[in-house]
């Protein structure tokens, strides 16, 4: 009984030992396979942390924007130029007036002379080194213009930048090489950010024990005791927010950082990532773009108190902000200057001299949003032929556009006076009005300025690219060039009948179309129909030309949206916007040739060197005596047709243009040209509604204002080959003396020339 009683005790016990030996084995491989599993899922972390590491660092480090820079402006003795325009062009490429001319960037005006330190600047064709030069003005032009070593012949303004492709995440910055940061800057950061950056291997112990004590007497993280490697990793790849998860993987991070790069990989790519600002949704990082943001000035061009109230930004951007709170980072940046001096990298008098200077914090720039959003999006749609977007915003390329600043703000002031003026002069106009401007040098196709509204740098609808309104008669001279082209047949002397004429469509409705001043004016010459627009002998004579043959020329100027065939095309009953008539007129401006209108000369990398030239494409769209032909009646359009009213203003230059006015006086139109300019605008209301405007009284009125401030050249090149000139016949259209009554000289093509007849005794 006591043996059976000790074998019921024995049971659990035997029981108990044996499962707390199973526990202890299965214990052991769980721990054995949980060590395995974190010695994997470490090796996999810090592998992913390399990988993240490497994708940055190697190749593309940062994203940078794309900057848009203005043409350049050549400087010459004898350019046509005045004193007030130069200092507006200064100006814009954010040069200073600083009597002291201390440092590129620095301009001096007495009267009409001034003392300029040009900056040294990197263009597509190669660098023009920084200089002081001296210039003088007399009579609305460059008199002079001398350097260091005595006159010289031609330079460059430095262009102004004009606009930015950001990244989705507005980041903004310069990207600079290790050696284009100053020297003080370089050893300043690293004094007062982190003394032992050159010794530590991306984590400081000291640091850390110090931060890790201040913390446990806070109870949470209040300081980071980071490296300038672990705040490099913290702005890279992680969130602002404090946690001590967050300090452990930058500190991982920075530990690899500093195992596979150098101390001047790590600074150089400190220097230019740390975040030191904001501009509205756009992100200030780097010390390049924060030179720009803060002073108007490129990081090279600062002193050294302007130097230390960035690396003063550096402690918190938005609590020592010099705009917001100038006491704060004033402060701040007199420590620093101590902070210097007292590590012996400045003298005491030095740190002294620089505290007692003022911030010098210029007026915020606003360089987010571009001061020509028409333009740069025309620009940015040709961009996208050639480069993807990512690049775009990303890879720090720098455009060259043709864009000119001085052309630009007359064409944006002239249109809004202009509206303002025809809105308070009565007489039927309405209220509202709106307008596009669009101007291009005609041989090379760079367009040199556009508005795409009365608003200047008002981001709204584009009206010179997206505004889709009937052009009227402009399309007549497309018209009688096809005829001006026939082998044989026309002449600017051709008798055409200006009488009534009923068109069957194709529901069998006849189509009655009407002159302006509502009459018939019988038998006029080809030129007369054409000066004073005469829709019946135009219609009659697109019938004899066709439909078809003038949609063929319309596309080998370049138009290149299809339109109807219907013989109202003859009057103009097509939809195009401003960019679109500019295209087509590019050609009759040039001699026939086509050049295909553009906004960019060249792309360099970050670093400047070419990537692309948008060089010169010509081609033939008409000939070169049908042209000039053309030219000459588009000439008698301003001399004595819809377009006299700039005979005092312009005659003398020799312009030749075309006036256009849709139903209902809705839209205004006038298209023309000098020797080197073309300029369309359009006059109307977005609504559609009647603006009350012909094309003489609006658009004409607007492009008389704006052609004498673009410096227009004459449009008096030579006939070409096979045209001669001849007197005739105003009424009879025959060759004639030129004691003749009536007789006018006209240029004709050999192959179409009028008959000759004496004068009649």
């Amino acid at each position: 009984m006591a043996r059976k009683k000790a074998r019921v005790r024995g049971f659990p016990s035997a029981i108990l030992k044996n499962g707390l030996a199973k526990l202890g084995r299965s214990f052991s491989k769980l721990s054995f396979h949980l060590l395995v599993f974190a010695l994997v899922a470490s090796v996999a972390y810090l592998a992913w942390s390399d990988l993240t590491l490497r994708s940055r660092f190697e190749g593309k480090s940062w994203a940078a924007p794309a900057r848009i820079y203005a043409a350049p402006v050549a400087l010459y003795s004898g350019l046509g130029m005045s004193a007030d325009e130069l200092e507006y062009l200064l100006k814009a490429a954010a040069y200073q007036n600083a009597p002291g001319l201390r440092r590129e960037g620095d301009y001096l005006r007495r009267g009409n002379r001034f003392e300029i330190y040009l900056r040294a600047f990197a263009y597509w064709d190669g660098a023009q080194p920084g200089q002081r030069v001296s210039l003088h003005f007399s009579n609305d032009r460059l008199q002079g213009l001398t350097g260091t070593a005595g006159a010289i012949a031609l330079l460059r303004l430095d262009p102004p930048l004009v606009g930015k492709i950001f990244p989705a995440h507005q980041e903004d910055r310069v990207p600079l090489s290790l050696r284009q940061f100053p020297d003080i800057l370089k050893i300043g950061i690293v004094a007062v950010e982190d003394r032992r950056f050159e010794s530590h291997y991306g984590v400081d112990p000291r640091g850390i024990a110090r931060a890790a004590l201040v913390n446990l007497k806070a109870g949470g993280v209040i300081q980071g005791g980071s490296t300038l490697t672990q705040q490099l990793a913290k702005n890279l790849f992680l969130e602002q927010r404090r946690s001590w998860g967050r300090k452990f993987h930058e500190a991982v991070l920075a530990l690899i950082m500093e195992a596979r790069y150098s101390k001047e990989a790590i600074l150089e790519a400190y220097l230019n990532e740390i975040y030191l600002g904001q501009d509205g949704a756009r992100a200030i990082h780097g010390f390049g773009l924060a030179a720009e943001f803060y002073f108007g000035r490129t990081l090279e061009e600062l002193d050294l108190p302007e130097m230390a109230l960035l690396i003063a930004l550096v402690k918190g951007a938005s609590y020592y902000n010099p705009r917001r709170h100038p006491d704060r980072a004033r402060a701040r940046r007199n420590q620093i200057l101590t902070t210097l001096a007292e590590r012996h990298l400045i003298s005491d008098e030095v740190a002294r001299r620089a505290q007692r200077a003022p911030l010098g914090v210029v007026a915020k720039m606003r360089q987010a949003k571009t001061p020509y959003p028409a333009y740069v999006q025309l620009l940015r749609r040709q961009l996208r032929r050639d480069y993807p977007e990512e690049r775009l915003r990303t890879a720090g390329l720098r455009i060259f556009s043709t864009l000119e600043p001085l052309s630009q703000y007359y064409v944006e002031q002239g249109l809004a006076r202009r509206l303002g003026q025809l809105e308070s002069g009565g007489h039927g106009v309405r209220k509202n009005l709106e307008g596009a401007v669009v101007v291009s040098n005609p041989h090379s196709g760079e367009v040199i300025a556009m508005a795409g509204g009365r608003k200047p740098g008002w981001p709204g609808f584009n009206r010179a690219l997206d505004a889709r309104r009937p052009v009227g008669s402009l399309l007549k001279p497309v018209l009688y060039l096809a005829a001006l082209e026939r082998a044989t047949g026309y002449h600017l002397a051709s008798p055409l009948k200006d009488a009534p004429i009923a068109i069957a469509g194709e529901q069998g409705k006849l189509w009655r179309p009407r002159n302006a001043d509502g009459l018939s004016h019988g038998t006029v010459s080809l030129f007369e129909a054409l000066v004073h627009s005469y829709n019946l002998a135009t219609v009659r004579l697109g019938m004899a030309i066709g439909v078809e043959s003038m949609l063929r020329r319309l596309k080998r100027l370049g138009l290149q949206r299809p339109l109807q065939p219907y013989p109202s095309l003859f009057l103009g009953a097509a939809a195009l916007s401003p960019y679109e008539v500019s295209r087509i007129y590019q050609p009759l401006a040039n001699s026939g040739f086509r050049v295909p209108l553009r906004t960019i000369r060249a792309v360099t990398d970050a670093h400047g060197q070419p990537l692309q030239r948008y060089a010169l494409s010509v081609s033939q769209a008409a000939s070169a005596e049908s042209t000039f032909l053309l030219r000459f009646a588009l000439q008698g359009v301003m001399r004595e047709g819809t377009a006299r009213a700039t005979r005092t203003h312009l005659l003398p230059l020799s312009v030749a243009g075309k006036t256009g006015t849709t139903d209902d006086l809705r839209d205004s139109w006038f298209a023309g040209f000098s020797g080197n300019r073309l300029m369309v605008v359009w006059i109307g209301r977005d609504d559609n509604r009647p603006a009350g405007l012909s094309g003489a009284r609006g658009a004409l009125a607007v492009w008389a204002d704006l052609m004498p401030a673009l410096r227009p050249r004459p449009s008096n090149a030579p006939p070409p080959e096979g045209v001669a000139w001849h007197w005739v016949d105003r009424m009879g259209g025959y060759r004639t003396d030129p004691d003749c009554p009536g007789a006018v000289r006209m240029p004709f093509v050999a192959a179409a020339m009028p008959e000759y007849q004496p004068c009649a005794s």
